[in-house]
């Protein structure tokens, strides 16, 4: 078999691998909430994400070629398919580490930073496109922060609306939204996060000289879109029990405002082929809610400690993709 081919197909089983991870990592994501105020059963809410997000993935490419040629131009990276291994293992190391802790990290974070890490060791800095880089990045930076804001309008809102009814006819209607705010949230999941792994493997096949073009194969779409509701069945525990009940105590009206505020920031930023990060949307919405039904309520300790390991895990990734790239080099190429 020709070298090109076995090396192709080993980058396919690691993007495969980290969209697997990606689905129970950010499985938190999508119903923590909804698990942690009793509207959905653990495991009717994981077959209600896996399956939302299997169609969520199925929807979109604005974002698979965002993430195929905005941090580098592949046909011009000799040594391409190397530089996505590098990448893709990377930010499995990160992603596993972080679930390991049970740390809402960003799986997005980590492959866009793991990405220019090894373009910028693997083909030098001037291959490295800083301009869509940046672009990229400021998404990242900027959609936490809107869905934070967001997060405590919508709250502010209904408490506005539902303030004076009965706490028990409130979480009794708002249970039931949930369910549906819970499905949007994976749906949006689905539509931004599966692509990040389809944009990887045409990234893949354009470097190899498989296509020359970013538009992405419907045998990669499957297959990506596959890999993330196997994932997702799985669930991340030790994350859902963070997201869902250690920022704050949530009652179904404040589960239903974090979710339907993270949910409108994703397919916005979908819909503008924007790479998000679904764990800083939820999470940021959360705590713009906490912070609207009383802000000593949230446990501002542990957001920060989120909130750094949000703003390490780029320049963590960046490394230890350039350190995964020595490696590959030593070892297979001198």
């Amino acid at each position: 078999m020709d070298h090109t081919m076995i090396v192709l197909g080993i980058v396919i089983l690691l993007a495969l691998a980290f969209d697997f991870i990606n689905g129970f990592h950010d499985t938190a994501n999508a119903i923590a909430t909804s698990v942690s105020t009793r509207a959905l059963k653990p495991r009717h809410a994981i077959l209600l994400a896996a399956t939302m997000n299997f169609i969520g993935a199925l929807s979109f490419t604005g974002v698979a070629k965002t993430i195929g040629g905005s941090v580098a131009d592949p046909s011009k990276l000799d040594n391409g398919v190397e530089i996505v291994i590098a990448t893709l293992i990377a930010a499995i190391i990160w992603n596993l580490v972080t679930w390991w802790f049970g740390i809402p990290s960003s799986s997005s974070h980590a492959l866009i930073g793991a990405l220019a890490g090894a373009v910028f060791i693997g083909a030098g800095s001037d291959s490295l496109n800083y301009a869509g880089f940046t672009k990229i990045v400021e998404g990242l930076i900027f959609s936490p922060l809107i869905a934070f804001a967001l997060g405590y309008i919508v709250m502010t809102i209904l408490k506005l609306i539902f303030g004076r009814m009965s706490p028990h006819s409130v979480n009794k209607g708002f249970r039931t939204g949930q369910i549906m705010t819970a499905a949007l949230q994976s749906y949006t999941h689905g539509t931004n996060d599966a692509q990040k792994a389809m944009g990887i493997i045409t990234f893949a096949l354009v470097s190899a000289g498989i296509q020359d073009n970013l538009d992405v194969p419907l045998w990669v779409k499957i297959s990506a879109a596959t890999a993330m509701a196997l994932g997702t069945s799985v669930g991340g525990w030790k994350i859902i029990k963070t997201m869902g009940t250690k920022i704050f105590k949530i009652e179904p009206i404040n589960g239903f405002a974090a979710d339907l505020s993270s949910a409108a920031i994703i397919m916005t930023a979908t819909l503008a082929h924007l790479p998000v990060s679904t764990t800083h949307a939820i999470t940021s919405a959360i705590l713009g809610v906490g912070s609207a039904k009383r802000f000593s309520a949230v446990k501002w300790g542990l957001a920060g400690r989120i909130v750094i390991s949000w703003i390490v895990t780029i320049p963590i990734a960046f490394v230890l993709a350039m350190a995964v790239f020595k490696v590959i080099d030593l070892l297979f190429y001198r």
